[in-house]
This record gives structure tokens, C-alpha cells and sequence, in this order.
């Protein structure tokens, strides 16, 4: 069976985010994962909006709950976020969850102790 992956894209302009979604798109097809959903944030800063006051952020995490995807892709790992102080933690909610978490660029994200 196909991964189920549910895309988060984050960037200042449109432009920036078809780049993500068409890089996401790519890598999925070759990893022969299917997208069962896709949410972009627009001039969100993931360094000045906490992740609890990004609504799509929160989102995806109420579809987790719910197991609706396996995997979560984003372009790099700062989509997620920018703050070392709370990123970290959204990753570590989604694994926690069942949830793995990956990137185009950067690949996937384990947490299998307290020092990752």
C-alpha cells in the first residue's frame, strides 16, 4: 500500500510556493507515495507566528489525530518552522503521533532519543 502524505508549503509569495508543491509533487511520484492532502501558508512567518496560532499548521495536526496521512513532506524542514525553541517540538508531535516527517531536500526526520 501507498504512503498516504499530506504536503504543508510555506513561503512569502505564490511563486514560492508552486516551486515547493512542484518539488513535493516530484518526489512523491518517485517514492510512489500518493498525496491526500495539501495546505499553504502565505506570508506566515515561521519565525515570528507561533506553530499554536498557525491555523494550517494546526490543522494538519487535527488530521493526524485522525490518521488521514502517514507522512508529512515539506520542502525543507523550516517550512515547519523557524524557532530552534519550538520546532523541534512539531516535529517530535507528529512522530509521536505515528506521523513520520520529511523533506525534499533534507529527508526524513527520526527522533529516537532526547538528543536529536
Amino acid at each position: 500500500m501507498a504512503e498516504r502524505v499530506y504536503c504543508l508549503y510555506r513561503g512569502k509569495d505564490q511563486e514560492s510556493i508552486l516551486m515547493q508543491k512542484n518539488a513535493c509533487h516530484d518526489f512523491t511520484e518517485k517514492k510512489g507515495w500518493n498525496i491526500v492532502g495539501e495546505e499553504q501558508e502565505i506570508g506566515v512567518s515561521g519565525y515570528k507566528v507561533s506553530a499554536d496560532d498557525r491555523d494550517k499548521l494546526q490543522l494538519i495536526k487535527k488530521y493526524a489525530e485522525q490518521g488521514k496521512f502517514d507522512i508529512l513532506l515539506v520542502f525543507m524542514f523550516d517550512r515547519l518552522g523557524r524557532k530552534s525553541d519550538e520546532t523541534p517540538f512539531v516535529v517530535e508531535w507528529f512522530t509521536k503521533k505515528g506521523v513520520r516527517v520529511w523533506s525534499v531536500q533534507e529527508g526524513e526526520q527520526r527522533f529516537e532519543s532526547h538528543t536529536d
